[in-house]
């Protein structure tokens, strides 16, 4: 169960977002809860409700059911659910994007075409001036402009707001007072007439320490009065301060350490006297220490008051048990101890004479504690020293500090963690306003941060040490303020901000959330909850710096921030920056194109990219003035919200100060230039306005695909791609790091090819120094560098451009494109092309996007209509497929290495990886199905494409070849990959993976068509394991199925390729894949049977299931039919219980199929007619299928007994001779059918043990002989059915006559049946009763209230041993069973062998349990060795499906409430099988599995009978 509060997940609106159970909450009660609003309702982020269900099938499948959310609300919503008695299981966040919307007509303004400039309010002037200094934004193409705090500020930062109620008065004029109305008329003036949208910030953790409301109410901020525990934190501040101004006075001169602090030496003495002068005299562990005296006495009280008789501890549980209580005033000695835990802890147990010696133990224990929290306090210590002296070194020694000189009074020797806002005063008459709350109210913690420290955490809250310890990097100028948990904990401050938010929110669409993760979220959350309801489509963005995107997703997730600020230029060089571009951008160039339907992954944070911010140094103190010009295109590239800083483009030479600045903007003038004013001529204006025009074009118009290359040190491209369209767009930029001016650059730039063909240059431009004035300065407003300025020119053709030396058409392996040689490229220069396919290329691609259309709407942007439309290309492809039998869908879809290999090919190998798992289109399905969501377009596979046409043949070519409808598919393929050759090889994965699984959907919706009701309207679930049909049963290049009556109607055939003869081609069943599907190793009697119920019968493939019945009814012989199929000398009759599936196969078709008896009426060629017959040619020898049956029957009442046709090491070079001798027959007393013997395995369980290490050579390893319990209870199913047969008149057999001593006798079916009911429970079930006098060997018996595995064996206690074969027979002939034995044996087989996948072969309490199977194991272990565990232990998956259909069957003969949880549980283990399908490359279900579910490398990686039964289950539920 996933807990998902760190991982985002954010949509757009107009998604619909479904929920749906993982597997393992299938089965279970489950419920949904979520806050986003109902339909009519109010969002209320602490109002959850519930989600109702929809059934997409109409029936209550857990595979497929679902809950929805129609997303229509911007916001974070939280959701989680509940699963049976747990309330809450788990959870997380769903974020949902604003829609932004701009102009007179409310047009969408999409978050990627965001092009946002930053303006420090206070540099804006008296508002009446503002329009003419943002209009700057306007003119160079911004479309969202961000403003500082507009509220009155404090003393210093534009951050720190003295009143968050009150437009800052600057911004009026004498005699005009403005509001914050006045402003919301020039914000909506901007919105309306300028189609541009304006944000603001917004601060929640800090107010100026100059507020005066923070003075009415000192409640809102951390004082020693509301938070005590930093009382010893305010006494080191207070005493930090005295000695600072003592050192400024110089009274520590001649101890070393003078006012101007320049050396090491001076910081020695400074460590010196801060341990010695401050930390010693403060004695600051006397807050964390208990006042010993006092507490022994009160528990010296205690004891003479109390009972005696407790026994004192050892000193180590004393340690452990004794309970200090916290002071909550955080006094000196205030703290005590919890008087209960000491009494528990050195209570006396002898006498009132012990009782000193208690106190003394107590005391001594006490004195410990205090040394221990002494230490602790030390290390504080310790560690403040250490962050005072390392901020004394920054301040005033080194070299990128701001070296303040010496020590004064403005300049203290450490920064200021309280206020204290009283006159100055003696550091012990301070210590007397710490008591008094009146004034301790008023000493309030300034804000702050801690490097590295985790951003959930508040600094200042209980447990914090950080003002303790000097951790903090301080602001002096601002006051933390208190918001407690609620708003009850301090009403005015919520009510306060509440307000300042909702005035925020009226009047900007959008905020910045300063200080974000020093924000407690709780308080952010609630804030940005009452912004939503004024604004529901609020913009938010932050600066995170947590350094880590799960703690950035915390953030994003609860308050559900739209973009994430991101500074190119904290990037360290251009790769990284370019792959913050790869990293922010939707998706890579060439991508694959997503189902509408596909599942959420987690997303990356919406991206606001700068080119620069207020923070930020400007580039030419960090790199060259030329540099502007290139970060900026590089930026503007991204698939992204872009910003930028004003100032930037003017290329301002220093840093704007937030606390220091008293210039103001220039005004904007499209005409002259003056010192005072900017227009396009400043600065990079220009170039920025084209780069900005450019970032919101390519988001409009859909340029979502994003490819970064580094060409060389300080060249860069980058590609914006176009997915419907197939224009790109392409930047080639050259950075200036170093000044060009000073520094040697080369201008050798390697050449560029560009697939396609080149339509225009869009943008080229450079830096140039221009002849002006550069000593013009305004003494009023911010100067920029006017000598610099961009040199553009833009939508020219190449023969124009100055920086392309030559642009020659070539030809290359990843296709047709132009080779650019530059010339004068030098750093500072930037070119952008854009690009269009070549006309061939365009043709083609706008051919085949039409015929994609079919499969999706997706592709008919871009799609165009051709001259000549390829003849197999004028008719949709479902035309085409529905021709197809699914015979020709096992070729088409299938076919495993082996398979085709037989037929002279074989699977795709993909070099330098793997060969795919089919021939067919599902070995590429698996590979896409994973690497497309991830657009993985570096896998091997991609490479392949791109490579070459290798793929593309192979897949036409294999279908070509077989002719007839599946060759006409080839010819599909083949028409549509010839669209693929003719464009650029990076197009080739995407649209390839188009046509695959396009194809794909096609097959398999045809595939359901010709399949049964129950098929249809299934679930996931049954239609993939209804797949299993179609995997397993195929024609195959060897005729695998013995020829049936030519006598028959409505048999296949088809032409041979060995003969050329028209021969029957009936399907088969490959057993499993891949190890047996192939020559005689494919058709195994007992698989095909245990398998044809579920992948045929239910299936509706009724004619095929019939003719398999009958090829196989066509080689009986001795009574059995063989275990493996092939040519005459591979037919080999040596499983017993082959027949009795068969059997049950023609019981089940007679019952399944409409008119299903009719088969007994068929014909059957009888191969063998008799035991020692050669075989016959089809048609020869014919009887119809009911006597065949009677047959059967007969014989097994007579008994057989013969021995193996060429026997011997040649058949089976591991069985000894006396195995090749077979034996079965009918226990004339019990009706028990009985069989084998202990050199032999003739059930399912028959592995021959091989090792001659071991000694385990030639001996079976599960035997099973006597009456194996499910061929006793498919034998009692056969005989009750012939019973009802013959007495409807559909069998004319009522009885078997057999030869006894020389004389005839007659045993009815009535008969044989009575006598197995009879005779069952008698035999096989183990009762409670110690002394049941039915029980042959009680000392052998080690589970009671099971169903034995046998009845007879020639080793009595392997008849004993817990198997998963009782519930078979409970399956088939349940009428065997008492009620409520078979469900306590059912729970004995649940709690003992119930697997994830399969069933424990053996109980894992018997002596030879071993649950792990390496048949190449060699190894002395007899049980172990060469895999003679087989059956012994490992997890096989077709037992599952009759152990739960049978908890099914009684469930409901035990009541409604037994079986409906008996269904949950049923649902529950099935989602395993779900999930392993849907992540199995094979598709399929595999035989077995190692111990609790493990991977087994030597199973079948699909096996036919896994798939069936799992099916059949389902057809059950």
């Amino acid at each position: 169960m996933e807990k998902l509060e760190r991982s985002l997940f954010r949509l757009e609106q107009g998604f619909e977002l479904q929920f749906r159970l993982g597997p393992t909450l299938q089965g279970k009660e489950v419920q949904v809860y979520t806050n986003y609003p109902a339909k009519d309702h109010k969002f209320d982020r602490l109002k959850f409700h519930s989600l109702d269900w929809v059934y997409p099938n109409g029936q209550e499948d857990d595979c497929d059911k679902y809950c929805r959310l129609d997303l229509i609300v911007a916001g974070s919503y939280q959701y989680y659910f509940s699963c049976g008695d747990k309330e809450k299981v788990s959870g997380g966040y769903i974020v949902v994007d604003p829609v932004l919307r701009v102009g007179a007509n409310n047009d969408i303004l999409p978050l990627d075409c965001i092009s946002s400039q930053t303006y420090l309010a206070k540099c804006l002037g008296p508002l009446d001036k503002w329009l003419d200094r943002v209009r700057v934004a306007k003119e160079t193409g911004y479309n969202m402009i961000h403003f500082t705090p507009l509220q009155k500020l404090g003393v210093s930062s534009c951050y720190s707001l003295a009143d968050q109620l009150e437009l800052n008065p600057n911004f009026s004029l004498e005699g005009k007072h403005y509001t914050w109305r006045d402003v919301g008329n020039l914000v909506e003036t901007v919105r309306k007439d300028w189609n541009m949208l304006c944000i603001t910030d917004v601060v929640y953790n800090q107010t100026a320490a100059d507020s005066e409301w923070i003075d009415l109410h000192p409640e809102c901020g951390y004082n020693l009065v509301n938070s005590p525990y930093l009382k010893p934190a305010w006494l080191l501040d207070r005493a930090l301060w005295h000695l600072s101004c003592e050192v400024a006075d110089g009274k520590y001169a001649e101890q070393g350490l003078p006012a101007l602090i320049q050396h090491e030496q001076h910081i020695n003495a400074l460590q010196g006297i801060l341990w010695q002068q401050v930390f010693s005299k403060l004695r600051l562990w006397e807050f964390l220490q208990v006042s010993v005296d006092e507490a022994v006495e009160q528990f010296r009280q205690l004891l003479q008051a109390g009972s005696l008789g407790v026994t004192s501890r050892s000193s180590t549980d004393c340690r452990q048990q004794l309970k200090m209580v916290q002071d909550p005033q955080h006094r000196r000695f205030g703290n005590t101890v919890d008087m209960e835990s000491a009494l528990d802890t050195f209570a006396p147990h002898r006498s009132p004479s012990d009782i000193q010696e208690c106190c003394n133990c107590f005391r001594r224990r006490l004195e410990e504690l205090n040394s221990e929290l002494y230490k602790e306090m030390n290390c504080h210590a310790e560690q403040a020293t250490n962050c005072i002296v390392g901020n004394v070194v920054y301040e005033r020694l080194a070299e990128q500090g701001p070296k303040l000189g010496p020590v004064t009074r403005k300049y203290p020797l450490c920064p200021r963690y309280f206020t204290f806002p009283f006159e100055e005063m003696t550091f012990e008459e301070e210590m007397h306003l710490m008591e008094q709350k009146d004034k301790a109210c008023h000493f309030l913690a300034h804000d702050g941060s801690v490097t590295g420290n985790n951003p959930l955490r508040n600094l200042a809250e209980s447990g914090s040490e950080v003002y303790l310890r000097r951790e903090l990097v301080c602001e002096s100028d601002t006051i933390k303020l208190r918001y407690g948990e609620r708003p009850e904990d301090c009403p005015y401050l919520w009510a306060h901000m509440n307000k300042y938010t909702e005035i925020t929110a009226k009047l900007f669409c959008g905020v910045r959330l300063v200080n974000c993760h020093s924000t407690p979220v709780h308080v952010a959350e609630a804030m940005l909850a009452a912004a939503r309801a004024i604004r529901p489509d609020l913009y938010v963005i932050a600066d995170l710096c947590t350094g880590s995107q799960l703690t950035d997703n915390v953030f994003v997730n609860r308050l559900g921030i739209t973009s994430l600020v991101r500074d190119a230029r904290s990037a360290t060089g251009s790769q990284e920056e370019g792959g913050w571009l790869s990293w922010f951008g939707k998706e890579p160039v060439g991508a694959f194109f997503q189902p509408s339907l596909r599942p959420l992954i987690p997303a990356v944070t919406h991206t606001m990219f700068m080119d620069g911010t207020l923070n930020d140094h400007s580039p030419i103190q960090k790199r060259s003035v030329y540099d502007f010009l290139p970060s900026s295109a590089l930026v503007s590239m991204a698939c992204c919200a872009t910003g930028s800083t004003r100032g930037y483009d003017e290329l301002l030479p220093n840093q704007i100060s937030l606390v220091k600045e008293d210039h103001l903007y220039s005004c904007w003038n499209p005409e002259v230039q003056k010192c005072d004013q900017v227009n396009l001529k400043t600065g990079i204006m220009a170039g920025k306005m084209a780069l900005n025009k450019l970032h919101q074009e390519l988001a409009a118009e859909g340029f979502t695909q994003v490819y970064v290359e580094q060409l060389d040190e300080d060249v860069v491209t980058v590609t914006r791609h176009c997915p419907s369209s197939h224009q790109s767009v392409l930047a080639v930029l050259r950075r200036a790091v170093k000044n060009p001016e000073g520094h040697h650059h080369t201008d050798n730039v390697p050449p560029l090819f560009i697939p396609g063909q080149i339509e225009e240059v869009v943008l080229e431009a450079r830096t140039i120094v221009r002849d002006i004035n550069s000593d013009r300065r305004s003494d009023i407003n911010i100067n920029s560098l006017p000598e610099y300025t961009a040199e553009i020119q833009e939508h020219i053709q190449l023969k124009d451009s100055k920086v392309v030396k030559k642009a020659a058409m070539v030809s290359k392996h990843s296709g047709v494109g132009q080779e650019i040689l530059f010339k004068k490229f030098k750093p500072g220069c930037i070119i952008i092309f854009r690009v269009t396919l070549e006309s061939r290329s365009r043709e083609q691609l706008g051919a085949l996007r039409r015929h994609l259309i079919q499969f999706s709407p997706q592709y008919q942007t871009g799609s165009l209509a051709e001259h000549s439309t390829p003849a197999v290309l004028t008719k949709p492809l479902m035309t085409i497929m529905s021709r197809l039998t699914l015979a020709d869908m096992n070729m088409l879809l299938y076919r495993c290495d082996a398979e085709e290999r037989e037929d002279g090919g074989g699977c795709y190998d993909i070099p330098s990886w793997l060969s795919l798992h089919y021939g067919g289109l599902q070995g590429l399905m698996s590979v896409l199905a994973e690497i497309r969501p991830k657009n993985e377009l570096g896998h091997s596979l991609c490479d392949n494409l791109r490579g070459g046409d290798w793929m593309m043949d192979f897949i036409s070519n294999r279908l070509l070849a077989k002719g007839g409808a599946v060759g006409e598919v080839g010819h599909w393929f083949q028409a549509m990959f010839s669209y693929l050759k003719h464009m650029p090889r990076y197009l080739v994965p995407c649209y390839f993976d188009a046509i695959i699984q396009g194809a794909y959907t096609t097959a398999l919706e045809a595939v359901f068509k010709q399949m049964s009701s129950f098929i249809q309207n299934g679930s996931s679930l049954v239609k993939q394991l209804a797949l299993g049909s179609v995997q397993m049963y195929g024609v195959g290049h060897c005729l695998t199925l013995p020829t049936i009556s030519p006598h028959l109607k409505d048999v296949p055939h088809c032409l041979s390729e060995i003969t050329c003869q028209d021969n029957q081609c009936c399907v088969s069943l490959a057993a499993g894949l891949p190890h047996f599907c192939v020559g005689v190793f494919r058709s195994w009697g007992r698989d095909t049977f245990i398998a044809l119920r579920g992948l045929m019968l239910l299936t509706g493939r009724h004619l095929e299931a019939r003719n398999i019945i009958l090829a196989f009814a066509g080689t009986l012989r001795y009574g059995l039919i063989p275990n493996l199929l092939g040519p005459d000398s591979y037919l080999r009759y040596n499983c017993r219980d082959a027949v009795w599936w068969w059997m049950q196969c023609i019981q089940e078709f007679c019952t399944l199929v409409p008119d299903g008896v009719s088969i007994l009426k068929c014909p059957v060629s009888r191969m063998f007619p008799t035991n020692v017959s050669d075989p016959q040619p089809a048609g020869a020898w014919d009887q119809p299928l009911y006597d065949v049956v009677q047959e059967v029957m007969q014989r097994h009442m007579q008994g057989i007994h013969f021995r193996e046709n060429n026997a011997g090491p040649q058949l089976d070079h591991n069985m000894t001779d006396e195995g090749f001798n077979v034996e079965a027959g009918v226990d004339q007393s019990t009706g028990f059918v009985y069989g084998g013997s202990r050199f032999n395995c003739g059930t399912w369980m028959d592995k021959m043990g091989e090792s001659e290490r071991a000694q385990n050579k030639g001996i079976p390893a599960t035997p099973r002989d006597g009456s194996a319990v499910e061929l006793v209870g498919l034998c009692k199913s056969t005989v009750r059915w012939l019973v009802k047969l013959h007495n409807i008149g559909h069998f004319p057999h009522a009885a078997v006559t057999i030869r006894r001593g020389g004389q005839t006798y007659s045993v009815s079916y009535v008969e044989w049946d009575h006598k197995i009911q009879e005779n069952f429970e008698k035999n096989f079930y183990i009762s409670h009763d110690p002394h049941d006098p039915e029980e042959k060997h009680p000392q052998l018996v080690h589970k009671r209230g099971i169903y034995k595995d046998s009845f007879g064996a020639s080793s009595p206690w392997c008849d004993y041993q817990l198997r998963p074969n009782f519930p078979i027979a409970m399956v088939v002939a349940p009428e065997l069973f008492t009620v409520e034995k078979a469900w306590e044996s059912l729970d004995v087989a649940e709690r003992k062998l119930l697997g994830p996948l399969g069933m424990k072969t053996l109980d894992p309490d018997d002596m030879v349990y071993c649950g792990v199977y390496d048949n190449n194991l060699d190894n002395d272990k007899f049980n172990q060795a060469k895999g003679f565990n087989y059956h012994q232990g490992p997890e096989w998956l077709w037992p599952m499906g009759y152990f739960l259909r049978a908890k099914l069957y009684f469930a409901k003969k035990m009541g409604k409430e037994t079986y409906d949880k008996t269904v949950n549980l049923v649902k529950n283990i099935l989602s395993h099988h779900a999930v392993h399908l849907e992540r199995s490359p094979w598709k399929g279900l595999p035989g077995l599995t190692n111990e609790n579910g493990q991977h087994c490398p030597f199973s079948c990686k699909s096996q036919a009978s896994s798939l069936a039964a799992i099916l059949e289950v389902l057809y059950d539920v």
